[in-house]
């Protein structure tokens, strides 16, 4: 079901997903901004500065990584509405992000811890959009009792796979609920190393059983990047243990 038709209004699901992954991860964000003490209309600053760096960088992802393809049209397929690359969208939100908090003085370890939860949260309503479209992030054929076809998807199969948007709804939905739990319980920027740690774990294993190519080691582009960022966030976590543990005082829990 890639596009959903009001009368006259024809409207994407991919695109309807991909706004409220941002409403939901600004409304979290809210959230605890309130409970911190803080400008809760911070929220809306960081949602923007974060949609217009992600879309900004996965489509410069998009473009580096299919050059070859894209070539003959540049400037044409960087203000293209397809092709979002999710590593690229990451990088690019995360640097507008950072511009903002420098500019509102809230950059530090702090802003991480901010974004853990809401990341892990906008991830998994945006796996549902994948999900609705079938924009060619199922998985490799299967014929397992929940397998499914996406014949109607942007990029159709009538073969049977895995659903990995469900997969990856489901356990990022979970981390981004115990991510919420542990809030104001760590030391400051280990929510945000936990966040690293799971989600660099989540993406890793699923990709042994989506349909991406490998490029080294036997392993997908993803997964090195999964690599990095369970090794950086576990790395981060073990060095904080050894200093002092990893659980904020009671006073600052409070």
């Amino acid at each position: 079901m890639p596009e959903i038709h009001i009368g006259p209004l024809t409207l994407q699901t991919f695109g309807i997903c991909f706004a409220l992954a941002f409403v939901a991860g600004g409304a979290l964000i809210h959230r605890r901004l309130q409970e911190l003490g803080k400008p809760p209309d911070w929220a809306y600053e960081i949602a923007f500065s974060a949609l217009a760096g992600g879309l900004i960088g996965s489509r410069l992802d998009y473009v580096l990584e299919n050059y070859d393809s894209v070539r003959d049209d540049l400037f044409g397929n960087i203000v293209s509405g397809s092709g979002l690359v999710w590593y690229g969208g990451a990088i690019g939100g995360a640097l507008a992000v950072f511009i903002w908090a420098w500019w509102r003085g809230y950059f530090g370890l702090a802003l991480l811890d901010l974004a853990a939860p809401a990341l892990a949260l906008g991830y998994a309503v945006g796996r549902i959009g994948c999900q609705l479209s079938g924009d060619g992030d199922y998985g490799r054929a299967w014929d397992g009792p929940w397998a499914m076809a996406y014949p109607d998807g942007t990029v159709p199969t009538d073969q049977t796979v895995h659903p990995t948007p469900v997969y990856e709804t489901l356990v990022m939905g979970l981390v981004a609920l115990g991510l919420w739990r542990l809030r104001g319980r760590l030391r400051p920027g280990l929510l945000f190393a936990l966040y690293l740690v799971l989600a660099g774990s989540e993406r890793f294993l699923v990709e042994f059983v989506r349909r991406n190519d490998d490029v080294a080691l036997g392993l997908t582009q993803a997964q090195l990047f999964s690599v990095a960022m369970i090794l950086g966030g576990g790395i981060w976590l073990a060095v904080a243990a050894r200093r002092g543990g990893i659980r904020a005082p009671a006073s600052a829990s409070a």
